[in-house]
């Protein structure tokens, strides 16, 4: 956080097996809305560091259990209305860097309460499907390809 607000950078982490089953996450203020890990980046963080946070504070999941690739892609899209209030006035938009983490298996999650209410490994076909966000579907259908360029 910069003077009390979220920095408009963040970070989307989308975790699967080889089998490429997609982890996805249910909003604990917003039932049906699925997704990916999201967060913000905090201080001066490297991203790589944001989405190891991200991946833990949210899942439990160490991400040195897996491959943790960072795309080299980034998405920039509005802020919905309603989270503007955690963003400095006059911040518009988000620039959100993604990456993928393969784990060997399907562990347990330990999702934090007060951001998710509920978890789900779906094939990524059915993951993309049930994303509310346009960039977390898309990284979504494009994980085969990437999948295959990391293996």
């Amino acid at each position: 956080m910069t003077d009390g607000h979220k920095q408009p950078v963040s970070v989307l982490v989308v975790i699967h097996t080889a089998a490429l089953d997609v982890l996805l996450l249910e909003r604990a203020a917003h039932p049906g809305f699925w997704q990916s890990v999201t967060g913000s980046r905090e201080g001066d963080e490297a991203l790589i560091d944001t989405a190891r946070r991200e991946v833990l504070e949210e899942t439990g999941i160490d991400t040195a259990s897996g491959q943790l690739v960072d795309w080299q892609m980034t998405n920039t899209f509005e802020i919905f209305t309603e989270w503007r209030h955690r963003y400095a006035p006059g911040v518009r938009h988000n620039t959100e860097h993604v990456f993928s983490l393969q784990l060997a298996d399907r562990p347990a999650i330990v999702t934090a309460p007060d951001e998710h209410r509920d978890w789900q490994w779906l094939p990524w076909q059915e993951a993309a499907e049930c994303c509310f966000s346009w960039s977390n579907r898309e990284a979504i259908l494009m994980l085969p390809k990437m999948h295959l360029a990391t293996t």
